[in-house]
């Protein structure tokens, strides 16, 4: 099933170690059940999306994101968009880190013809300066699943985290949210009047993650959904944030009555990010709230709890 169609029946999150919530889906489940195995620290708790790992005077940044054909891309999307979107959401989560990509590690199911993911995936290593350095080839008979590792070098010390906003920051975020979801409802529809590409063809925001690094106080990028990931970050750093729905950037065309579901929708891949009061961020952003004690809800949109959806989930 289609992201859009999970929406109507899901409360969650997508990739990523994501926190305990009550009433688990299976995902979460497991995943808590993974913490009790993941007691290194360069796994950080399993709380955020990469590991951080130290070897001798470097810090590795270390990521694996998993897509489904039929869950992550339309059934018929041209395979070249597929590789580009692969690589480009494991680079995305590089740099929610402020990582440098130092190379990529493919799992690759095999498909009837194979020759337009090997050009798009050589198209996005080419575009991204980002090297292959192996992986594996499997065949199955179920739906085409494809993992891609990301190996990072760390550009300051410390990594940002998704767990360091406090009190009295402001939050921010690098561009709008839902050109995604119009893309994919235009493909999906064979509208090829609208803008597809940012649902096909994500650019991470990698020159944006190194520029902030140094003066965030926490950062993570946007997978699945404003208002989830702000969430998971307001849980994670025991605080609760709060968004001004009138300073949240959209997509020209958006039609407003489609906000909230933009906000929920996921696959923008812009940075999130929490900068001390007196900051401003060295790039373009834009300023959508901020973090206050934390109180009954890890959320709040226009000084309001949330209920209902709040993004993507697996299970």
């Amino acid at each position: 099933m289609l992201r859009q169609a999970q929406h109507e029946r899901e409360l969650g999150v997508g990739g990523g170690w994501d926190q305990e919530v009550a009433g688990m889906t299976p995902e979460a489940a497991f995943i808590a059940a993974l913490r009790g195995l993941a007691s290194h620290p360069a796994a950080r708790g399993l709380v955020d999306d990469c590991a951080v790992l130290e070897v001798g005077g470097e810090t590795l940044i270390l990521t694996h994101d998993m897509m489904v054909e039929g869950v992550h891309w339309l059934a018929g999307q041209d395979p070249a968009d597929v590789a580009w979107k692969l690589l480009a959401t494991n680079l995305s989560d590089l740099a929610a880190k402020g990582a440098e990509p130092i190379g990529v590690l493919l799992g690759y199911s095999l498909a009837e013809d194979n020759t337009r993911f090997a050009e798009g995936l050589g198209e996005a290593l080419a575009h991204f300066a980002v090297p292959l350095l192996g992986g594996d080839t499997v065949s199955n008979p179920g739906a085409q699943t494809l993992g891609l590792t990301a190996l990072g070098r760390a550009t300051c010390r410390p990594v940002p985290s998704r767990s360091g906003a406090r009190p009295g920051d402001s939050v921010w975020i690098t561009g709008p949210v839902g050109a995604a979801m119009l893309g994919f409802e235009a493909l999906s529809a064979g509208n090829t009047s609208t803008d597809t590409s940012v649902y096909r063809r994500p650019v991470p925001r990698l020159a944006e993650g190194r520029a902030l690094a140094p003066l965030v106080t926490a950062m993570m990028d946007v997978s699945d959904g404003l208002l989830l990931d702000a969430s998971r970050m307001a849980a994670a750093s025991g605080a609760t944030v709060s968004l001004d729905p009138a300073l949240i950037p959209f997509p020209a065309g958006l039609p407003p009555q489609r906000a909230r579901d933009a906000m929920a929708w996921g696959d923008d891949y812009e940075l999130l990010f929490t900068l001390p009061p007196d900051a401003s961020p060295p790039c373009p952003a834009h300023r959508i709230g901020s973090v206050l004690p934390a109180g009954p809800a890890a959320l709040l949109l226009g000084g309001a709890p949330l209920s209902g959806q709040l993004g993507y989930e697996h299970g």
